[in-house]
């Protein structure tokens, strides 16, 4: 099920319906800075509250057809989870690359829509807190077992231009559809995914 829902957001965010294609494309690079709230998405359950992180990077944007262009980014994002009772959280440090479809209506001013997949790895992870006593829990105990990452991400935004400068805030959502821990018949968790949102601001340049 999760393989055929990554099939049609792909299809959905990679399909470009016929526009009117700008005499001057317009090219940005740029670079954003925010902040995460991440859980994962444990089954069988565990109770968990959001775990506050950053993410930022590099930024590039390509528009060629009217109100519909490209825009990937190259980022460093903070993941993990810290469960209700306070006792356990643990960070996690990934590289990702999400690659969307960037949708927008207006000219100077612009709201903008941005969707599409995305890939991660895994470059650390660090135990926050651990309070726990003699614990046999396995998201306590193993250490993170899949570190390469690929999901989905979409989220809304707006900026505005100043003399060829942009200046951008947006929120975006991240799913993914791999998971941390392994999955296979004799281990505890079926899945094990993470779950974020994030608040970004972004200066972008446009060079063309």
């Amino acid at each position: 099920m999760r393989n055929f829902c990554f099939l049609l957001f792909l299809l959905f965010s990679t399909v470009i319906v016929a526009q009117d294609r700008l005499e001057h494309p317009e090219i940005y690079l740029g670079v954003n800075l925010g902040a995460t709230e991440s859980m994962i998405q444990f089954n069988p359950t565990v109770r968990q509250g959001y775990l506050f992180g950053y993410n930022g990077g590099l930024v590039f944007r390509y528009i060629a057809e009217k109100n519909v262009g490209m825009q990937a980014e190259l980022n460093f994002s903070q993941r993990g989870w810290t469960e209700r009772s306070g006792k356990y959280s643990r960070k996690l440090n990934y590289i990702e690359l999400p690659f969307m479809t960037h949708i927008y209506i207006g000219k100077k001013n612009r709201v903008f829509l941005n969707i599409g997949p995305k890939i991660s790895y895994l470059l650390s992870e660090q135990v926050l807190v651990n309070d726990t006593i003699n614990s046999t829990s396995t998201q306590h105990t193993t250490l993170i077992q899949n570190p390469f990452d690929y999901g989905l991400c979409g989220g809304l935004g707006f900026l505005f231009k100043i003399k060829g400068n942009i200046f951008q805030l947006d929120t975006r959502f991240n799913y993914s559809l791999s998971d941390i821990f392994s999955n296979n018949k004799r281990d505890y968790f079926d899945t094990s995914n993470n779950l974020n949102i994030s608040v970004n601001m972004a200066w972008l340049l446009q060079l063309k």
